[in-house]
């Protein structure tokens, strides 16, 4: 019996397989009580060390950690609001037919993607003298901008070519093919490249600690410098709030990509059935 991509595993094959998984979480769990025992035999898990989130300074602590979250969040929301209508720009430019908008436009989306986000950032802030958070912002903007618009191109080329013969043959332009027809058929089947794209965008906010910016990580990093022994569980903390974050972010993504399949699939008429049955006849 085979399916559509493979053939399916027989009982050794299932064996083999079992096995390998066994092995493997064997080694994982190996690897994580090892950890842990060298963490313990370090001091980490004794309770001073632990004691500044539930203490009389927790709520100093907290509202602190509470400000950082606020900064990242709003530093890659503003990013990803200016960014992606920008990358659908440069997408368009990047498929233009007229050459002399499509090479410059390709040299610039290459240079922006070559570029680390972290030299974005100096050079706005050294260049022009802004803020940390407008310079944050700017280098979150620039590269992502690029990578939306790669992503988009990607999602316009992988549709079928009918999909634009028939917008043009309708009458539509181009360009009009382009936004009705095309770039939401896009958006849809890249949603899950996109919704990646703007779990990066989140984390690379920490690359603000560079530039003094006072977001999720710096904080924690000024909170790890009360008392040296805090360095592990406040970046400890700080990496769960991160992880909570971008789960948070996935799942949210999951929901809107579910809810849109479900619309789309709502949308399509049902055929009454004595229309069915006159037609039969």
């Amino acid at each position: 019996m085979t399916s559509v991509l493979y053939d399916v595993p027989g009982p050794k094959a299932r064996r083999i397989s079992l096995i390998g998984s066994v092995v493997g979480s064997i080694v994982i769990a190996g690897g994580v009580i090892g950890a842990v025992v060298i963490l313990s035999s370090q001091g980490i898990f004794d309770a001073d060390r632990w004691a500044v989130f539930v203490n009389e300074y927790a709520r100093d602590v907290w509202t602190q950690l509470g400000l950082g979250v606020l900064a990242t969040l709003q530093a890659a929301a503003v990013a990803a609001v200016i960014a992606f209508p920008l990358g659908v720009a440069l997408c368009l430019l990047r498929i233009s037919l007229i050459p002399w908008i499509r090479i410059p436009t390709q040299v610039v989306l290459e240079f922006l993607r070559g570029m680390p986000v972290v030299l974005m950032i100096l050079f706005v802030l050294l260049v022009f003298a802004t803020s940390p958070y407008v310079a944050v912002v700017s280098g979150l903007v620039l590269y992502n901008a690029a990578i939306f618009s790669e992503i988009l191109r990607a999602g316009i080329q992988s549709l079928p070519k009918g999909q634009r013969e028939a917008g043009l043959a309708i009458g539509l332009r181009s360009f009009q093919s382009r936004l009705s027809i095309e770039f939401p058929q896009a958006i849809r089947r890249m949603l899950p490249s996109l919704i990646a794209q703007l779990v990066v965008l989140l984390k690379d906010t920490s690359l603000g600690y560079i530039v003094a910016y006072e977001e999720l990580l710096r904080k924690v990093k000024l909170i790890s410098d009360l008392e040296p022994s805090l360095l592990f569980s406040a970046f400890f903390v700080g990496a769960a709030i991160y992880i909570l974050i971008n789960l948070s972010v996935s799942r949210l993504a999951i929901w809107i990509e579910r809810r849109g399949s479900k619309k789309a699939a709502g949308g399509v008429a049902k055929a009454e059935p004595a229309l069915v049955e006159t037609a039969a006849k």
